[in-house]
């Protein structure tokens, strides 16, 4: 399973000087990378939604690597956008297939920098003409990273830049895009924030066995809940039992913020998490419908494989509503 998909969106990569050379820059890193030429695998513009989907759902990563043309995505990978960001996949009821994965977009732009400016003949910065993908971007879950981009990066031979030149600044911006991957998947923080993903994906279903949240809890955690103080496996059992007696699965744990940073004993997580969840009956809230919002804060260590263990979880109510 790929961690990295690159959606490459120039129309005709033959006639490309510059995507060409960071798309084998990307096939030469050891990241393992799924890149999806959409002009070989789409000339007629019909896009396999089912195929397009699978590839985002087995990625942590998600690239969208195009040419700007016209203040915009080419044509086929707008229709991409349009297909494959559908509903109860992007957004919707069940729209959440691309929550919590990072969406980075790398383009390349043939005008100069500083015609990118309200004083330049283009008026807008880059940034304000990618208002409509961050907000896409949001809509669907992902998390929006900064994006990479580079001027320049047209060749008409004999009228505007050297092929070499081109050639150049898109090594460059290949360099540039790939550390930027490297930081997401591999930085502790970065491995730590897909773990606090994974985490609420599990209680949002929460199954049966506790099993999988005890692989992640110090044998001798310290577990603040409003209702009261659990400690160790034994401790958190009790407390899950009660849980799965309160909240009907299918919860949804939104993270409103999150924050990671390193502390005197490894790293400390600050969340704000809103829970929307449907009840029992027979449970404190009566079978209503809950909207809460908490504060929590975790302590814990990430090993030399990455595995994230939670030594302290601390959750305070701000407000709910039943």
């Amino acid at each position: 399973m790929s961690k990295i998909v690159v959606i490459s969106g120039h129309p005709d990569l033959e006639k490309s000087h510059t995507n060409t050379v960071i798309l084998k820059c990307l096939e030469d890193s050891p990241e393992s990378m799924d890149i999806r030429r959409l002009d070989r695998l789409y000339p007629d513009f019909r896009i396999d939604v089912e195929a397009e989907q699978a590839a985002l759902k087995a990625a942590d990563v998600i690239v969208l690597q195009f040419p700007f043309h016209w203040y915009a995505v080419p044509a086929l990978l707008k229709k991409w956008v349009d297909d494959v960001f559908s509903y109860n996949f992007a957004y919707g009821p069940e729209g959440d297939k691309l929550k919590g994965k990072d969406f980075i977009l790398s383009l390349t732009i043939g005008g100069a920098e500083e015609t990118y400016d309200p004083l330049g003949y283009n008026h807008f910065k880059i940034e304000q003409f990618l208002h409509p993908l961050q907000q896409t971007a949001y809509l669907a879950g992902l998390v929006y990273r900064a994006p990479v981009y580079t001027h320049r990066m047209v060749y008409i031979p004999g009228v505007y830049n050297r092929l070499e030149d081109v050639q150049s600044r898109a090594r460059d911006h290949a360099g540039r895009l790939l550390e930027q991957i490297d930081g997401l998947l591999n930085s502790p923080q970065a491995r730590i924030e897909r773990f606090v993903t994974e985490w609420f994906r599990q209680f949002d279903q929460l199954p049966q066995s506790s099993d999988w949240f005890l692989e992640h809890l110090d044998r001798d955690v310290n577990w603040v809940m409003p209702d009261g103080r659990y400690s160790g496996h034994a401790g958190f059992r009790d407390w899950y039992s009660h849980a799965r007696e309160t909240f009907r699965p299918g919860c949804d744990h939104q993270v409103e913020q999150l924050e990671v940073r390193r502390s005197d004993t490894g790293y400390q997580v600050d969340l704000r998490i809103r829970l929307l969840a449907e009840t029992f009956e027979g449970s404190p809230f009566g079978g209503e419908a809950v909207n809460m919002l908490v504060n929590e804060t975790w302590q814990v260590s990430l090993d030399a494989q990455g595995r994230v263990t939670i030594h302290d979880y601390l959750v305070e109510a701000v407000d709910s509503q039943a």
